[in-house]
């Protein structure tokens, strides 16, 4: 599969990022069944309200209408010429397994644009479900 567009915007959307408080950078692009891609970029505050890239990207892919999506690209790292193996928070992956079926991929990138690849059962087994 082809990521390169995703990984473009991931790191892209990085440098939009509003990390005041933590230097870490994150960005993320988000494939809707659609084909639509739906970037997100962390931003946090002075309180407890911070939100993440994940459900940034998300939130405006729902509030768009979208109700499918194929698989999320994610990159993170303390400063926007660096990457660490960046995976969604344990609120992330409770927020995202509410919209996604077991075949949503999450692809973390790292150093050298390496690749490794998540399902949601990888990264939440025995997720809260209604």
């Amino acid at each position: 599969m082809d990521l390169s567009k995703e990984i473009e915007i991931a790191k892209s959307v990085r440098k939009n990022a509003y990390v005041p408080y933590t230097k870490y950078y994150v960005g993320c692009a988000l494939k809707a069944s659609s084909g639509k891609i739906y970037s997100g970029c962390n931003i946090q505050n002075g309180g407890i309200q911070s939100i993440c890239a994940e459900r940034v990207a998300f939130v405006k892919a729902i509030s768009e209408g979208e109700k499918s999506f194929e698989y999320i690209v994610l990159c993170g790292g303390s400063d926007l010429n660096s990457l660490d193996n960046c995976l969604p928070c344990g609120y992330c992956r409770q927020f995202i397994s509410e919209f996604v079926d077991e075949d949503f991929k999450i692809y973390a990138l790292s150093e050298n644009d390496n690749i490794k690849e998540y399902s949601m059962e990888d990264l939440l087994p025995h997720c809260f479900k209604l």
